[in-house]
């Protein structure tokens, strides 16, 4: 039987949502051992002062397996 477990973190990238989602499961797996999935709960942009996208930003939900 395996447990498995979510966490819950936000990630952002320059480059696009995409980028984002890429960043954050990719530092995730370097605390995290066994990462199964990732569930995007919401995603937002944050503008500069000309009203451009500055910045992009996820918010999801990592599942991993917990090790018995």
């Amino acid at each position: 039987m395996s447990v498995a477990r979510v966490t819950e973190i936000k990630a952002s990238s320059t480059k696009g949502f995409d980028d984002a989602v890429r960043q954050g499961v990719e530092r995730a797996r370097k605390t995290l051992k066994n990462v199964r999935s990732a569930w995007i709960q919401n995603q937002e942009v944050i503008l500069d002062n000309k009203g451009g996208i500055a910045e992009y930003r996820v918010q999801m939900k990592v599942t991993f397996v917990l090790e018995g």
